[in-house]
């Protein structure tokens, strides 16, 4: 016998098992497949076809996908050769590939019942900190020795230096916490909002037929923050994207 199990909205930001295997393999061997896994494979693959299906190499007349991926390219491309400059070649693929990865886990976690891959701390923190490492990497690749003159601004008194590089210092390991926080606390945010109005929408809705009718009101203003969530999806990939290629040019330019 199936039973029909119906999940909260809000199970979309825990990360539970679907599929483990536990073998006496190496020791102990134990695989397991979560939902953060499988939505993930679900956004590689959706990049992916929207990618493919978006391919206009051998059309004379171009799609709607192939404009609207040749319009995210011009901006993106605008966007980081003005923070990066002259060689923004060089990160485009990677702020192209990240940009879209974030965008598709924001539109996806707005499906009910979905869960939110970039409201999962795992995720949005996982990829901050691993951004921090590796332009702090390639800081100190380009510039050696030379890149710790970046806690000290131009100009300081001798006197003040201990606390303005503690001062900087701290600001500069933010960077690592803030870039992934800012991406999680709004996705989480928002969709939290919209279980709690939807919830109370639905016990309305049951009501009478008076209080059905009157509650239209208030759902078409529920509608209007659903279309509002989805542009904070867009706002918040670019957003994110924007303030990695801010950290690259800091990273390049150490100013």
């Amino acid at each position: 016998m199936f039973e029909l199990i119906v999940l909260s909205p809000l199970s979309q930001f825990e990360v539970t098992s679907l599929i483990g295997l536990s073998a006496p393999i190496l020791g102990y061997l134990n695989l397991t497949i979560t939902n953060l896994a499988l939505y993930a494979s679900f956004i590689l693959v959706i990049v992916l076809g929207f990618h493919f299906y978006g391919n206009n190499d051998s059309k004379l007349v171009p799609n709607n996908w192939s404009i609207s991926l040749e319009s995210s390219f011009a901006s993106l491309s605008s966007m980081v050769r003005e923070q990066i400059g002259a060689r923004s070649e060089i990160y485009l693929p990677f702020i192209y590939s990240l940009f879209f990865f974030i965008l598709f886990g924001n539109l996806i976690s707005n499906v009910p019942y979905s869960f939110a891959v970039t409201a999962s701390g795992v995720v949005s923190l996982g990829l901050s900190v691993t951004i921090f490492i590796g332009v702090t990497l390639l800081a100190l690749y380009l510039h050696g020795l030379t890149f710790f003159s970046f806690f000290i601004p131009a100009g300081t008194p001798l006197a003040l230096v201990p606390l303005l590089v503690l001062i900087e210092l701290v600001s500069y390991l933010a960077r690592a916490v803030s870039l992934g926080v800012r991406l999680f606390a709004n996705i989480t945010a928002g969709h939290t909002l919209l279980k709690i109005l939807s919830t109370y929408l639905y016990q309305l809705f049951s009501g009478s037929v008076i209080i059905a009718v009157l509650t239209l009101i208030p759902f078409s203003i529920f509608l209007a923050l659903v279309g509002l969530e989805i542009a904070v999806s867009l706002i918040q990939a670019f957003v994110f994207t924007l303030l990695v290629s801010s950290y690259l040019k800091d990273a390049i330019n150490l100013h």
